[in-house]
């Protein structure tokens, strides 16, 4: 493997270490800022929990914009500097609403970071080991959420009632690393030619990752013609377009109704539910994001061997077991070691399947010019529905008010019908991307459209 291509990858796909800490690392400060500012259920949910969703909603949506016109090297500096903001602002203020405008900082950081990273991945590495290396974006951010669960854990009774600052505040060291980090990557050599026209700048880096100037001039030769074919054609929103704008709701849709979201914010509060109380309750959270790590390297190893659609049908079986199993434990009131083991299965599934999948699928079926806008809307989807479940989860399983907080197993089996309908999608709909040039996938998915 290319040693350079691979630094710049790791390089950028270090937003997604802060995006994995960022989203998750609330999920420690939950419980402390619910009996300090003594919230109701919608205003914890609203302005202390889904903030930072919002925030990334705003950020996925808008983020085609500076990835298309400040190009993915520059945006993702400007992400590094909104974590960093983030980070320290949410760690000294004393106010829930000063506390909500920083974390939808961060928020926005994230959302722009899942749109630029995975882009400029796809577009810096070869049509062979782009599901690896687009794929290092999920690892990092699984392991920013397993670094989050260590790291409020180990900060649990660190500066008693203010625990939580220091919990939401380191995030700022590896923020600062990062910024400074990807100064030094070059530009997408797409972007590049589509947006500066800057065919020689394009073909130093394209020499770089083919390691042959033929191939280069090559692949700088199919790069210019789809700048040539796209002259007024840079609409995401047009009839060819549909089958791509099709798949990429549905796989943000679908990663969402699988509950993801809803085990990994509020885990510490679902294992106290189910009898795994007090500081056990976090340290038990460090289980889930092991599972986590472990099954996203497999799903990465495995993306450019088995595909994209083979890794969704097998994470879809492992969902729909594991989901049920999880819902029959709550339902029967069995042992909570038992659901901790179905819970790790079901982050297992989704690991391998999903999050392994969907960052780098997303970015590959969008054509290059109109990728940015695309990918936009991909994760747009996806934190739309991350943001409302996350928000409304307090109605469902708050202790004291909860719709659901007797009956969570009803959550659970709605997730898994959900699940059902994945598998479906997968094993009739879904395309697969594997092994094929980015200019190739849009003749196979967007050209016949027309």
């Amino acid at each position: 493997m290319n040693n350079r291509i691979l630094v710049f990858s790791i390089t950028v796909a270090l937003a997604g270490f802060l995006f994995g800490f960022d989203t998750v690392v609330i999920s420690g400060a939950n419980k402390p800022l619910q009996d300090l500012w003594g919230l109701s259920p919608f205003m914890h949910g609203t302005f202390i929990m889904s903030m930072a969703l919002w925030g990334t909603v705003l950020g996925s949506l808008m983020g085609g914009m500076p990835t298309q016109q400040l190009g993915r090297k520059k945006t993702l500096f400007w992400i590094g500097v909104l974590f960093f903001v983030s980070a320290l602002g949410s760690a000294l203020v004393s106010d829930p609403y000063l506390f909500s405008f920083f974390r939808f900082i961060g928020g926005v950081g994230v959302g722009v970071s899942s749109v630029a990273a995975p882009i400029y991945i796809s577009e810096i590495t070869s049509s062979d080991k782009r599901g690896q290396l687009t794929g290092l974006y999920q690892f990092c951010l699984v392991f920013g959420i397993l670094v989050a669960f260590v790291s409020n854990w180990a900060l649990k009774g660190f500066d008693g009632a203010d625990d939580w600052r220091w919990m939401l505040g380191v995030e700022a060291i590896p923020a600062l690393a990062y910024t400074l980090m990807v100064m030094r990557v070059p530009h997408s050599p797409r972007w590049l030619v589509l947006q500066k026209g800057d065919d020689q700048g394009a073909l130093s880096i394209l020499t770089i990752i083919y390691e042959n100037l033929d191939k280069a001039k090559k692949h700088l030769a199919e790069i210019k013609l789809d700048r040539q074919e796209s002259i007024g054609q840079d609409r995401l929103f047009q009839k060819k377009y549909k089958r791509v704008l099709y798949l990429g709701f549905l796989i943000a849709f679908f990663n969402q109704l699988s509950g993801i979201n809803f085990v990994l914010y509020y885990a510490p509060q679902i294992l106290e539910q189910a009898g795994l109380g007090g500081s056990d309750s976090l340290f038990n959270s460090i289980a889930i994001g092991i599972v986590n790590l472990i099954f996203t390297l497999i799903g990465v190893r495995l993306i450019d061997r088995l595909g994209r659609r083979q890794l969704i049908i097998i994470g879809s079986v492992g969902y729909i077991l594991s989901l049920i199993m999880v819902g029959v434990c709550f339902q029967f009131a069995l042992s909570s070691t038992l659901l901790l083991t179905f819970i790790c299965l079901f982050v297992a599934a989704h690991a391998i399947g999903q999050g392994a999948v969907i960052w780098v699928f997303i970015s590959e079926i969008f054509p290059n010019r109109v990728r940015s806008y695309g990918q936009s809307w991909g994760t747009g989807t996806h934190w739309v529905f991350a943001a409302i479940i996350t928000m409304i989860t307090p109605f469902f399983i708050d202790d004291k008010q909860g719709l659901f907080r007797d009956n969570l197993e009803v959550i659970y089996y709605f997730f898994a019908f959900m699940m059902v309908l994945q598998l479906l999608w997968a094993l009739f709909k879904m395309p697969e991307t594997k092994g094929i040039s980015l200019e190739d996938l849009e003749k196979k998915l967007v050209e016949h459209e027309a």
